[in-house]
C-alpha cells in the first residue's frame, strides 16, 4: 500500500490552504467577550470569526477588511460592548459595528504589538515601529483617544501589556532593544502608569533577542504573573516564569519545546498553558501543561485536545480551546465545562455559517463575502474550500457526522475525489 500513501501525499501537498497566506487553516485564539456570554470571536490564520450563540453559528471576517495581511497574525482584545481590537503593522485596528468595519487608531501608521484591554475598559497598547521611538498608551474612552504613560523610548520594541484583573492601575509591560546590546525590559506600575518600577530580571535566560511576554496575570492577586521567555529554551522552545512580588524575582516553572501562546489562571491553585508549533509555512498546536500546586509545576495534561493550540476562560469558567480541525482532534472549538478534566467538540470548520453579512461599500460586504466567500467562478473560495454547509446545532441545517479524515478542505470531498483520480491513473498506467 506505499503507493497509497504516496498518493495521498502528493494530494494533501497540492490540497489548497484556504486563504492562509500559504499556511494550513488552524484556530489560534479564542476570545470571549466580557460581560456577554453568548459570544466568542475565533482568530484564525484566515482572518477572524465571530458567535453570538455559544460556538453554535460563526461567520467569518477576512483579513482585507480587518487591515492586515502576510503571515501576520493579529493580537484581538474585545471590549464589553463588543468593539474589536486588533493589532497590525499599520496601526491599532478598531470595529464598533461588530465586524462591518474597521478603522485605525488616532495614533496612526505605527506598529502596534502590546495589546490588552483591563478589567474596567480602559485600553492599554505598546508599540514596536522600527527606526522611530515607542511608548507605552492607555484610552479611557473605549479607543478613541489615547494618552502616553511616560514610557517614551528610542530604542525599545514594546512587546507586551497585561492589566491585572483585580486591579485596573496595576500593569506589567515588557520589551526589549538590540542596540546598543540586546537587552530585555520588564516593568510595572501600581498607579496607572504614573510612576514604573523595573526588574532586574535576575536569573531570567533569554533568547539571543530577548523577547519577554506577560501572559497572565492571576486574578486575585496582582502580584502573581506569568512570563514567557521566547525561544529561551533550544532549540526553539519557550521558558515560562513566575513572580509572586510583581517582578521582583522569578522563578522558572515550566520549559517547552514549542511555543507558549496562552497561560490561564483557573483558580488559586491550578494554571494551564497552550503551545503551538510554528514552522515555516504551518502553526499547529502542541502540547498542553496544567499545574495544580499555584504554578510551581506543569506536568502534560493529557485530558486535553492533542494540538491545543489555544485556550481562553470564560468569566463562569467555561474553558474554550483550539484544537485540530481535522486529525487528530476533529474540533477546531473544544469546550471543557470541567475545568480541563474532559473536552467536547463546540465546531468545525465544515459548520461555518458564512461571511459576516454587512452593507454593500463595506470591505466585508465587497471582497470577504462577495469574492472570498462564496464566488462559484472563482472555484477557491472558503466555502468551497471547507464544503462548509452550516451549523450543525441549527434544526434546518444539515447534521455532518461522523467527522471523516481528509486532506486540506473539509468536507467537500474535492481531495477525495482527486486523490481517486490520481490513483486510477496510477493504476491504468501499470497496466499498459
Amino acid at each position: 500500500m506505499r503507493w497509497l500513501a504516496a498518493a495521498a501525499s502528493i494530494v494533501l501537498a497540492i490540497a489548497p490552504s484556504a486563504h492562509a497566506n500559504g499556511r494550513g487553516s488552524q484556530t489560534i485564539g479564542v476570545y470571549p467577550q466580557p460581560g456577554d456570554p453568548q459570544t466568542l470571536y475565533l482568530a484564525t490564520t484566515f482572518g477572524l470569526l465571530v458567535s453570538h450563540d455559544e460556538g453554535c453559528t460563526f461567520y467569518w471576517m477576512c483579513e482585507q477588511s480587518i487591515g492586515y495581511g502576510g503571515t501576520w497574525d493579529p493580537t484581538y482584545a474585545i471590549g464589553s460592548d463588543g468593539t474589536i481590537f486588533a493589532t497590525t503593522f499599520n496601526g491599532l485596528r478598531i470595529s464598533r459595528d461588530g465586524g462591518c468595519s474597521f478603522n485605525t487608531a488616532s495614533l496612526g501608521n505605527v506598529w502596534v504589538d502590546a495589546l490588552d484591554v483591563g478589567p474596567t475598559g480602559e485600553v492599554w497598547l505598546g508599540t514596536a515601529t522600527t527606526g522611530a521611538p515607542n511608548d507605552i498608551y492607555s484610552s479611557q474612552d473605549n479607543g478613541a483617544s489615547f494618552q502616553s504613560r511616560g514610557m517614551l523610548s528610542p530604542s525599545i520594541w514594546w512587546k507586551s501589556v497585561k492589566v491585572a484583573p483585580s486591579n485596573q492601575a496595576f500593569v506589567y509591560i515588557t520589551g526589549y532593544q538590540v542596540s546598543p546590546s540586546p537587552t530585555a525590559f520588564f516593568y510595572h506600575t501600581t498607579n496607572g502608569g504614573m510612576n514604573w518600577s523595573p526588574s532586574t530580571l535576575a536569573n531570567v535566560m533569554y533568547a539571543s533577542t530577548p523577547v519577554l511576554r506577560v501572559k497572565a496575570v492571576d486574578p486575585i492577586d496582582p502580584n502573581v504573573a506569568y512570563m514567557v521567555s521566547e525561544g529561551a529554551n533550544p532549540p526553539g522552545g519557550d521558558r515560562l516564569y513566575r513572580t509572586s512580588d510583581a517582578g521582583g524575582s522569578f522563578t522558572e516553572v515550566l520549559a517547552t519545546t514549542d511555543s507558549i501562546h496562552d497561560v490561564v489562571v483557573l483558580d488559586a491553585q491550578h494554571v494551564m498553558v497552550a503551545t503551538q508549533v510554528k514552522g515555516a509555512t504551518s502553526i499547529m498546536g502542541g502540547p498542553a501543561y496544567e499545574s495544580s500546586d499555584g504554578g510551581m509545576t506543569f506536568p502534560p495534561l493529557t485530558t486535553a485536545p492533542q494540538q491545543l493550540a489555544c485556550v481562553a476562560k470564560r468569566a463562569d469558567g467555561t474553558l474554550f480551546g483550539c484544537g485540530a480541525n481535522w486529525d487528530p482532534d476533529f474540533e477546531a472549538v473544544a469546550r471543557s465545562n470541567d475545568g480541563g478534566a474532559t473536552w467536547s467538540k463546540t465546531w468545525r470548520f465544515v459548520e461555518t455559517q458564512g461571511a459576516l453579512k454587512c452593507p454593500e461599500g463595506t470591505v466585508q460586504h465587497d471582497t470577504c463575502d462577495a469574492t472570498l466567500w462564496d464566488c462559484p467562478s472563482c472555484m477557491t473560495d472558503l466555502k468551497r474550500q471547507f464544503g462548509a454547509k452550516g451549523s450543525t446545532c441549527l434544526p434546518h441545517d444539515v447534521d455532518v457526522t461522523p467527522p471523516i479524515k481528509k486532506g486540506c478542505c473539509d468536507g467537500s470531498g474535492a481531495e477525495s475525489s482527486l486523490l481517486w483520480l490520481f490513483v486510477l491513473g496510477w493504476w491504468l498506467s501499470r497496466k499498459r
